[in-house]
Protein backbone atom coordinates (compact mmCIF):
# COMPACT_ATOMS: atom_id res chain seq x y z
CA UNK A 1 0.00 0.00 0.00
CA UNK A 2 1.72 3.35 -1.14
CA UNK A 3 -1.30 5.82 -0.01
CA UNK A 4 -1.46 7.44 -3.55
CA UNK A 5 2.44 8.47 -3.12
CA UNK A 6 4.35 7.98 -5.89
CA UNK A 7 7.89 6.61 -6.15
CA UNK A 8 9.27 4.01 -3.57
CA UNK A 9 7.98 3.61 -0.16
CA UNK A 10 10.28 4.18 3.01
CA UNK A 11 10.19 1.52 5.56
CA UNK A 12 9.16 1.78 8.79
CA UNK A 13 12.60 2.45 10.76
CA UNK A 14 13.22 5.38 8.20
CA UNK A 15 9.76 7.14 8.99
CA UNK A 16 10.11 6.34 12.68
CA UNK A 17 13.71 7.98 12.50
CA UNK A 18 11.72 10.90 10.72
CA UNK A 19 9.18 11.28 13.43
CA UNK A 20 11.75 11.03 16.05
CA UNK A 21 13.56 14.05 14.49
CA UNK A 22 10.41 16.08 13.88
CA UNK A 23 9.57 15.63 17.47
CA UNK A 24 12.86 17.07 18.92
CA UNK A 25 12.60 19.74 16.70
CA UNK A 26 9.43 20.83 18.07
CA UNK A 27 10.56 19.99 21.49
CA UNK A 28 13.75 22.17 20.69
CA UNK A 29 11.03 24.60 19.32
CA UNK A 30 9.21 24.98 22.36
CA UNK A 31 12.44 25.21 24.80
CA UNK A 32 13.23 28.21 22.83
CA UNK A 33 10.16 29.64 22.76
CA UNK A 34 10.15 28.92 26.60
CA UNK A 35 13.36 30.32 26.49
CA UNK A 36 12.06 34.25 25.64
CA UNK A 37 10.40 34.58 28.71
CA UNK A 38 11.10 34.71 32.29
CA UNK A 39 7.77 35.92 33.57
CA UNK A 40 7.55 37.70 36.99
CA UNK A 41 4.66 37.23 40.32
CA UNK A 42 3.21 39.92 38.51
CA UNK A 43 3.51 38.87 34.78
CA UNK A 44 6.52 41.15 33.72
CA UNK A 45 9.14 39.29 31.32
CA UNK A 46 12.55 39.98 31.96
CA UNK A 47 13.92 38.68 29.16
CA UNK A 48 12.45 41.82 27.27
CA UNK A 49 13.18 44.37 30.36
CA UNK A 50 15.92 46.67 29.08
CA UNK A 51 17.16 46.62 33.03
CA UNK A 52 17.64 42.55 33.54
CA UNK A 53 19.12 42.63 29.77
CA UNK A 54 21.40 45.91 30.30
CA UNK A 55 24.93 44.51 31.31
CA UNK A 56 27.50 47.73 30.13
CA UNK A 57 27.79 51.26 32.15
CA UNK A 58 26.58 52.65 28.88
CA UNK A 59 23.71 50.37 29.44
CA UNK A 60 22.71 50.92 32.81
CA UNK A 61 23.11 54.39 32.62
CA UNK A 62 20.39 54.25 29.86
CA UNK A 63 18.09 52.71 31.22
CA UNK A 64 18.35 54.55 34.37
CA UNK A 65 17.34 57.93 32.26
CA UNK A 66 14.60 56.13 30.82
CA UNK A 67 13.11 54.59 34.08
CA UNK A 68 13.35 58.38 35.24
CA UNK A 69 12.13 59.46 32.32
CA UNK A 70 8.53 56.76 32.44
CA UNK A 71 8.16 57.81 35.90
CA UNK A 72 9.56 54.50 37.52
CA UNK A 73 12.03 56.60 39.64
CA UNK A 74 12.38 60.15 40.54
CA UNK A 75 15.56 60.41 39.37
CA UNK A 76 18.66 58.86 37.67
CA UNK A 77 20.32 56.21 40.07
CA UNK A 78 23.42 54.64 39.71
CA UNK A 79 24.26 51.92 37.47
CA UNK A 80 24.64 49.43 40.25
CA UNK A 81 21.13 50.41 41.73
CA UNK A 82 19.75 49.77 38.35
CA UNK A 83 21.42 46.55 37.50
CA UNK A 84 18.86 43.45 37.71
CA UNK A 85 18.67 39.86 38.05
CA UNK A 86 14.96 39.37 37.66
CA UNK A 87 11.75 40.01 40.37
CA UNK A 88 11.64 36.84 42.83
CA UNK A 89 9.79 35.95 45.85
CA UNK A 90 12.98 37.40 47.90
CA UNK A 91 12.80 40.80 46.61
CA UNK A 92 10.84 43.87 47.42
CA UNK A 93 7.36 44.27 45.53
CA UNK A 94 6.01 47.50 44.55
CA UNK A 95 2.50 45.91 44.24
CA UNK A 96 2.85 43.79 47.14
CA UNK A 97 2.65 40.77 45.79
CA UNK A 98 5.69 38.68 47.44
CA UNK A 99 4.12 38.78 51.05
CA UNK A 100 0.87 38.07 49.33
CA UNK A 101 2.20 34.87 47.85
CA UNK A 102 3.63 33.86 50.50
CA UNK A 103 0.40 34.50 52.22
CA UNK A 104 -1.34 32.17 50.17
CA UNK A 105 1.31 29.83 49.92
CA UNK A 106 1.55 29.96 45.89
CA UNK A 107 4.62 30.74 43.59
CA UNK A 108 2.70 32.99 41.26
CA UNK A 109 -0.55 35.45 41.60
CA UNK A 110 -1.72 33.20 38.54
CA UNK A 111 -1.62 30.14 41.12
CA UNK A 112 -3.68 31.56 43.59
CA UNK A 113 -7.38 30.78 44.46
CA UNK A 114 -8.07 34.65 44.69
CA UNK A 115 -6.68 35.24 40.66
CA UNK A 116 -7.62 37.79 39.44
CA UNK A 117 -7.59 39.65 42.93
CA UNK A 118 -8.17 43.92 44.26
CA UNK A 119 -4.34 43.81 44.22
CA UNK A 120 -4.10 42.40 40.48
CA UNK A 121 -6.69 45.06 39.18
CA UNK A 122 -4.73 47.75 41.05
CA UNK A 123 -1.07 46.63 39.40
CA UNK A 124 -2.99 46.41 35.97
CA UNK A 125 -4.61 50.07 36.29
CA UNK A 126 -1.05 51.05 37.35
CA UNK A 127 0.51 49.26 34.45
CA UNK A 128 -2.00 50.83 32.26
CA UNK A 129 -0.85 54.60 33.18
CA UNK A 130 2.86 53.92 33.18
CA UNK A 131 2.14 52.59 29.40
CA UNK A 132 0.23 55.81 28.91
CA UNK A 133 3.45 57.15 30.15
CA UNK A 134 5.38 55.89 27.95
CA UNK A 135 3.52 56.14 24.97
CA UNK A 136 4.23 60.02 25.28
CA UNK A 137 8.14 59.92 26.55
CA UNK A 138 9.59 57.34 24.71
CA UNK A 139 10.73 56.54 21.30
CA UNK A 140 9.02 53.82 19.81
CA UNK A 141 11.84 51.31 19.82
CA UNK A 142 11.84 52.17 23.73
CA UNK A 143 8.18 51.64 23.66
CA UNK A 144 8.47 48.63 21.91
CA UNK A 145 10.60 47.15 24.28
CA UNK A 146 8.84 48.28 27.74
CA UNK A 147 5.83 47.10 26.36
CA UNK A 148 7.31 43.48 25.66
CA UNK A 149 8.62 43.68 29.26
CA UNK A 150 5.76 44.93 31.21
CA UNK A 151 2.47 46.21 29.51
CA UNK A 152 1.57 41.95 28.51
CA UNK A 153 1.07 41.42 32.39
CA UNK A 154 -2.78 39.99 32.17
CA UNK A 155 -2.00 37.82 28.88
CA UNK A 156 1.39 36.71 30.61
CA UNK A 157 -0.44 35.59 34.15
CA UNK A 158 -2.94 34.02 32.05
CA UNK A 159 -0.96 31.29 30.31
Amino acid sequence: MNCGITGQIKPYWEWKRLFTDFLQSCLRQKKMNAMKEKITLCGDNCFACPRYIAKSEEELKAVAELWCRVGWRDKVVSSDEMRCTGCSSHKQCTYHLVECIAEHNVQKCNQCIDYPCQRIDDMLKRSEQYRKKAKEVCSEAEYRQLEAAFFDKKMNLDK
